[in-house]
């Protein structure tokens, strides 16, 4: 089989910005920045090479960003400790939703923007009610900086409301599901492994890949989040569960981490999303994700009567609020027989006390 060519230019790719002028834009590991000049050309070559070393397009071309405008705004945005503090897979979602803004409406004034406008802004995605939230959330942000900069004085998208989106978010697996799963992938595959792993420990994709050996201490399982490790000294420390620990008793003692790929190589958070959608979809689990156990842990956790401070010991959450999202659903149904339960001690009750009220008037 014929071996492919190597790119001159890897990271590169073309599009075409609202004036059909071809234009291209350097990405890797959430880094994203545009590289100015002909294709092929020495500037584009310079710019290239200036790209890879992680250097913005405005820091090359720094005129070319009029003052004032969406594109300057963004690249103030991006050198602000609200974005710096920020984890890389944060800045990578946050980024894309960016850029599309750039690219489409960069040239427009940041001062002359009103309601109106942003309006206008989430018009074509209507039919998106998820993605035009995104949009909105991003725009906030944005004008929230205008405002600290002393761009603005005001931020128009507040009086913009969110649709709805009638969405509960990712889908929680249920116990039939994850029974269908195990029954497919048999304990020893890296499939078995991987969601074992996430569903007892609550951890997401970005963490499940770094854990391994270094994070067992005698029956215990530690780590740092990796999304909030930067700002924030909370350590997940959890007691394994006897299921997670049949697992683990399978694994080399050699291994860097507990799902590494073929070779010794780090599994990436992408790439075990990628495999995860292959895994669910061979045992015709379509609905199934791998953020979904992190929910379904959440879940079990609240139907055993767990309280919320206990449910954030597991998930790493320092605020109950995505807690009463996740476990919600359970919780309401655990006060519901709960509270079924105190309805028939009190029918009981009253049915006791009216058939000795009966016998002591006879």
């Amino acid at each position: 089989m014929a071996r492919r060519a190597k790119r001159e230019f890897p990271g590169v790719t073309a599009y075409f910005d609202r004036h059909q002028k071809r234009r291209f834009r350097f990405r890797r590991k959430g880094f994203s920045t545009e590289i100015h000049g002909e294709y092929g050309s020495s500037d584009f070559r310079r710019n290239y090479e200036r790209a890879v070393k992680g250097y913005r397009s405005q820091e090359i071309g720094a005129p070319a960003t009029k003052r004032g405008t969406i594109n300057a705004l963004i690249v103030s945005y991006y050198k602000s400790p609200d974005f710096i503090s920020l984890s890389d897979s944060t800045k990578s979602t946050y980024r894309r939703e960016i850029e599309r803004l750039r690219n489409e409406h960069g040239h427009r004034l940041v001062m002359q923007m009103k309601r109106q406008h942003v309006v206008k802004l989430l018009e074509p995605l209507t039919d998106r009610p998820s993605a035009r939230n995104n949009r909105l959330r991003m725009l906030r942000m944005l004008l929230n900086h205008a405002i600290e900069i002393g761009w603005r004085t005001d931020n128009p998208t507040t009086a913009v409301k969110k649709m709805r989106t009638g969405s509960q978010g990712f889908h929680t697996w249920s116990e039939d599901e994850l029974h269908a799963f195990f029954e497919h992938h048999e304990l020893g595959s890296i499939a078995h492994t991987a969601v074992t792993l996430m569903l007892y420990t609550a951890c997401s994709r970005v963490d499940a890949v770094r854990l391994g050996w270094q994070n067992i201490t005698g029956s215990r399982l530690q780590y740092r989040r990796q999304k909030t490790e930067r700002f924030s000294d909370v350590v997940v420390d959890i007691p394994i569960h006897p299921d997670l620990q049949q697992v683990l008793d399978t694994l080399p003692r050699s291994q860097m981490t507990f799902l590494e790929a073929s070779g010794g190589r780090s599994r990436s958070p992408n790439g075990l999303g990628n495999a995860m959608r292959k895994w669910c979809n061979a045992a015709d689990l379509p609905n199934c994700t791998s953020h979904g156990l992190r929910k379904a842990c959440a879940t079990r956790l609240a139907e055993a009567g767990a309280s919320e401070r206990e449910i954030m010991a597991w998930t790493g959450h320092t605020s109950p609020q995505m807690v009463q999202i996740y476990a919600g659903k359970a919780r309401r149904g655990l006060m519901a027989d709960e509270g079924y339960a105190k309805l028939r001690k009190n029918e009981t009750s009253s049915r006791i006390d009216e058939l000795n009220s009966k016998g002591s008037t006879k």
